[in-house]
């Protein structure tokens, strides 16, 4: 049975980055160890029909990026996984390539679909076979995982008891509850009968195979199979006698079919690229007192923030760990700090996967609003704004006054952190480079 869908809308686990990917503080590598070959086969040759757009939903994009491009990055964050086949239809070969190149992604080979998503999935299996032949005995993968390119929060813990259950018993599977019941109706279009919802279970992926198991399966399985079956762990019972081990999964395997759907994956990045900044003071006093401040009032919003002087020595680790960026300035409109940072980020390359927010947060005196010059420069912000957005990084302003009235600076700090909070959550382009006032 084709798993069924769940809850689209279900916050993800926190673990659906790696650590040090999102600015997650839990930096625990994941305690799991994997000592024989395993490869990946992704099937992403279907039209999308489902979803009612032109372009099928593995390429469509969202946060800058094709939702397929996610899906493999969920892969190759699992070190022990040794290479990712992916399978497209033959019109969009050269699509998947370029999705490969622009986004760096490592041990991905690109193969030609099939008529039927059983032929697809065949024609994956074998191009691991042809890898094979050029590797010592050794180095030949011992299990197949097969996942769908649809389906981009995958966790390790999970994809490992997959490994394991596959390597054991030949063959394993994820599974979910049923959220509805399921029911056969008669020709006329009246109610059958419905299965008791608690003796059955909805088939998800991953699914994991010995690769001698998948093989002889699609070796012996009939031209029917090819054309109207859909469940791999059904061929692995049918024609190798395998019956797989069947492992309750997370909600987070839900699956992309519908266009709402991606609106929810969507969310769910930008929730989970959201949790953390960095906040940069360049060692002023009453930066570092601004920043403590906007630390407690983030805090309430649900928003961590790391105070640092500069971007520096140990602290150079938040370049590849952080998305979220805020530099405080103090009584200058001087955007050098900002320059400083982006230049940073542009050697890091950390832009390349999901867009990086930079907030400058400039602290102005009381009486320089009358001071001639000490304004930033709107075309200023602008002009670099529009520079950074093309490498994916996308800058906004916020311009603050310093008030001695003790119950006005509250009210400021706090709308600074709320202003904050939106921009990292919500990472709108059309923002960008805008200078908003507290």
């Amino acid at each position: 049975m084709e798993g069924v869908n769940c809850d689209p809308h279900r916050p993800a686990h926190p673990g659906i980055f790696p650590a040090g990917e999102c600015g997650q503080r839990d930096h625990r590598a994941a305690e799991r160890s994997v000592d024989f070959p395993v490869s990946v086969v992704l099937p992403a040759a279907g039209t999308g029909e489902r979803t009612g757009l032109h372009t099928p939903k593995q390429f469509c994009s969202f946060l800058g990026r094709p939702l397929i491009s996610f899906t493999i990055q969920a892969f190759e964050r699992v070190s022990w996984i040794q290479s990712i086949v992916v399978v497209v239809a033959k019109e969009n070969m050269d699509l998947m390539t370029d999705i490969i190149q622009r986004f760096q992604h490592r041990k991905v080979r690109v193969v030609p679909g099939g008529s039927t998503r059983h032929r697809s999935i065949c024609n994956g299996v074998l191009a691991l076979g042809e890898q094979e032949e050029e590797r010592l005995p050794a180095d030949r993968p011992k299990v197949v995982i097969i996942h769908d390119a649809v389906r981009p929060f995958v966790e390790e813990d999970f994809l490992y008891k997959i490994a394991m259950a596959a390597k054991e018993h030949g063959a394993a599977g994820a599974i979910r509850p049923l959220v509805s019941t399921v029911i056969a109706t008669t020709s006329e279009g009246y109610l059958d009968h419905s299965l008791e919802r608690a003796k059955y279970r909805a088939s998800e992926m991953p699914q994991g195979f010995t690769y001698d198991v998948i093989h002889q399966a699609y070796q012996r399985c009939t031209e029917t199979d090819f054309e109207f079956g859909t469940e791999c762990l059904h061929l692995a019972l049918q024609y190798c006698g395998t019956n797989a081990k069947l492992i309750e999964g997370p909600p987070t395997l839900w699956k992309v079919t519908y266009k709402r759907d991606l609106a929810a994956a969507e969310s769910i990045i930008k929730e989970t690229l959201s949790r953390s900044a960095c906040v940069v003071t360049g060692g002023s006093a009453q930066a570092v007192k601004l920043a403590d401040a906007l630390q407690k009032a983030a805090g309430a919003l649900d928003l961590e923030l790391d105070v640092i002087p500069d971007l520096t020595g140990d602290s150079g680790r938040y370049l590849l760990e952080e998305w979220n960026f805020i530099q405080v300035s103090v009584s200058r409109s001087c955007l050098s700090d900002v320059e400083s940072i982006l230049m940073d980020l542009e050697a890091a390359n950390r832009a390349l996967l999901h867009p990086l927010v930079v907030i400058w947060v400039h602290l102005s005196g009381s009486d320089e609003l009358s001071i001639s010059g000490t304004m930033p420069e709107p075309a200023a912000i602008m002009e670099m704004a529009s520079a950074a957005k093309r490498r994916n990084v996308l800058l906004y302003g916020i311009q603050l006054h310093q008030s001695k009235d003790t119950e006005r600076w509250e009210r400021s700090v706090l709308r600074v952190a709320e202003i904050t909070s939106a921009l990292i959550r919500e990472r709108s382009p059309a923002l960008v480079g805008q200078l908003l006032q507290a």
